[in-house]
């Protein structure tokens, strides 16, 4: 922590050690008699840093969110296989396999989407309910060839949810760091004072400029936290590839 404080300072002191120094060695045509080049240079680094932080946690917001519905796509694709393997089984291993698959599509939907949202993390019972249906399919029979690549094909398909899921619980689980809301925070208090730091006098057109800037500022703050937590944020994970699985089930027959 004291070297996270102490890169600044030292700096900051560079800064001036190399501006008052500067200024002595330089020819006295090149000062200024005012502060106007410094002002400048000081706001256009301000809205330059306010940008890049912004930039920053819109890619990693994003990039998060995207990857979170990939991973759901992936898992429903999986289920869907893995329904359709147990579709060519014979009974009573095809009823069970397929009831347990819908069983767990339709607990991730309810009661787990509502414990991502709420908690950040997965639902217990609906591990187990994936668990039993792991342990079906490795319980079947394969004295049948057929039945045996239909129970390998299953076993894929399942190791693939199961991937998809843990990733999903990361996803879940996974915020933007806090260091770079500080800094976009601490950025955006700059940006806003720096309409004072210009010396910009008070007008009627120079107050809606900066109300104006006010609110996209608020617009792009709302839109990163909106972006953040992917499945309990302003913009969730939609549940589509679940329920395309569903219906798929009901044309399996």
């Amino acid at each position: 922590m004291a070297f996270e404080f102490l890169v600044p300072a030292l700096t900051a002191l560079v800064a001036v050690v190399v501006f008052v120094a500067g200024d002595r060695l330089h020819p006295k045509a090149w000062r200024h008699t005012d502060d106007d080049t410094v002002g400048a240079l000081v706001l256009n680094l301000i809205n330059t840093i306010f940008m890049a932080v912004v930039a920053f946690i819109v890619v990693i917001a994003w990039q998060q969110y995207d990857n979170a519905r990939n991973h759901t796509i992936a898992e429903a694709k999986s289920l869907i296989d893995t329904y359709w393997a147990a579709h060519g089984m014979p009974e009573p291993d095809h009823t069970r396999i397929q009831g347990l698959v819908r069983d767990y599509t339709e607990q991730v939907l309810t009661a787990e989407w509502a414990v991502m949202a709420d908690d950040g993390h997965l639902s217990q019972s609906t591990q187990d309910t994936l668990d039993t249906l792991r342990d079906a399919v490795a319980a079947v029979n394969p004295a049948d060839p057929e039945v045996d690549t239909l129970r390998t094909s299953a076993l894929t398909s399942l190791d693939a949810v199961a991937q998809a899921r843990a990733d999903r619980a990361l996803d879940a689980g996974y915020r933007v760091p806090g260091f770079l809301y500080l800094a976009m925070w601490i950025c955006t208090v700059l940006l806003l004072f720096s309409v004072v730091l210009s010396g910009v006098q008070v007008t009627k057109r120079t107050v809606v400029t900066t109300a104006l800037l006010g609110a996209i500022v608020g617009v792009v703050i709302r839109a990163i936290y909106n972006l953040d937590e992917p499945f309990s944020g302003g913009n969730v994970v939609p549940k589509e590839a679940f329920e395309l699985a569903l219906s798929r089930y009901q044309h399996t027959t």
